[in-house]
């Protein structure tokens, strides 16, 4: 019984695909990867890897009372006062202005990124008054960074309450060639 069974749903199938031709596989050649692309695909991987340390549901302890500031535990002691005091000059500027979060924290990630790159020690983030969204958020995000050494609310010639003076925390060579400078 079971073989007629078989053969009839065989039959059946044979059938209903009748007439029915099998499809030429297509190919789809990529353009060959040079060495531009490869470029850009690792700076993305690191800005990811970057933003990876920004989580909008993490919350640090910063101090209420007061101007914004932060200072990581292994950080030296009066980093802050110094900042506080614009004892350090901005090397590099980032304006965040009309920016949405999601916006600003890839180019928060990208500015962490060229100051490890180039050097950098000290820069300024300018994330403006507005409705206070990148004034909440920004200090939570650096205070997530493992690089950021610390921050502080700008000195007025800095943009005062619309803007942050960060230290980022760079390799020892790094900071021998800052030193010469």
């Amino acid at each position: 019984m079971t073989d007629k069974t078989n053969d009839n749903d065989f039959s059946l199938f044979s059938a209903e695909f009748a007439g029915i031709k099998k499809l030429q596989q297509d190919t789809i050649k990529l353009p060959p990867r040079n060495i531009k692309n490869k470029s850009v695909i690792k700076e993305k991987r690191e800005q990811n890897f970057e933003q990876s340390h920004f989580s909008d549901a993490y919350e640090p302890h910063l101090p209420e009372d007061g101007p914004v500031r932060y200072s990581r535990s292994d950080a030296q002691k009066y980093l802050v006062k110094q900042l506080r005091r614009g004892d350090f000059t901005p090397e590099i500027i980032l304006d965040l202005h009309g920016l949405t979060q999601q916006e600003a924290k890839n180019e928060l990630a990208a500015l962490i990124s060229c100051c490890k790159k180039e050097g950098l020690y000290c820069c300024s983030v300018i994330h403006g008054m507005g409705k206070h969204i990148l004034k909440k958020q920004v200090p939570l995000w650096l205070a997530q960074h493992p690089d950021i050494l610390a921050f502080h609310q700008a000195p007025l010639e800095f943009g005062g309450q619309g803007a942050l003076s960060v230290l980022v925390e760079l390799a020892d060579w790094q900071m021998k060639e800052e030193k010469k400078r």
